[in-house]
């Protein structure tokens, strides 16, 4: 996915099977954001940091939506423990990591394998990608903030 291009209609499915729709969140922008794994350091980190700026991302008409290849028990696991207020896509075909090109080869300690690379998408009120933060960019603690930030919000 570049700038500029049209984001896909239908999404995913949530931890409880509902379809996610980019028209569910029509005239709000929306924060699509991808993460490696439920339950780890940082994807609690950032979970927790959306979960704690919600009403402020909603103040500033954004909706937060996260995506994993997790399956939706894994996710209810996660959003239960974690008291996260926003859906969860559970992306076990891994349709939509590989549509946004998040899905790549890592390495860690020597070991080369395919995994998620953290990324947040900012889709704009017209369904458009609006902004792309890369991993490099990406501080898990204060993710949200630095998304209302750079929305000129905070």
């Amino acid at each position: 996915m570049n700038i500029g291009e049209k984001v896909p209609e239908i999404l995913g499915k949530d931890e409880e099977g509902r379809e996610i729709r980019l028209s569910d969140y029509k005239g709000k922008k929306l924060v699509l954001y991808f993460y490696p794994k439920d339950l780890t350091s940082g994807c609690t980190a950032e979970a927790c940091s959306f979960r704690d700026h919600r009403e402020q991302l909603a103040q500033a008409g954004m909706e937060v939506v996260g995506v994993s290849v997790d399956d939706a028990k894994q996710h209810l696991k996660f959003k239960e423990k974690h008291s996260l207020n926003f859906p969860l896509i559970a992306d076990v075909d891994h349709q939509l990591v590989e549509q946004f090109g998040v899905w790549q080869e890592k390495s860690m300690y020597g070991r080369k394998y395919m995994g998620t690379v953290r990324t947040t998408f900012i889709i704009g009120e017209d369904g458009t990608l609006e902004q792309i933060i890369g991993p490099k960019q990406i501080k898990t603690k204060i993710h949200a903030e630095q998304i209302l930030e750079k929305d000129g919000v905070a």
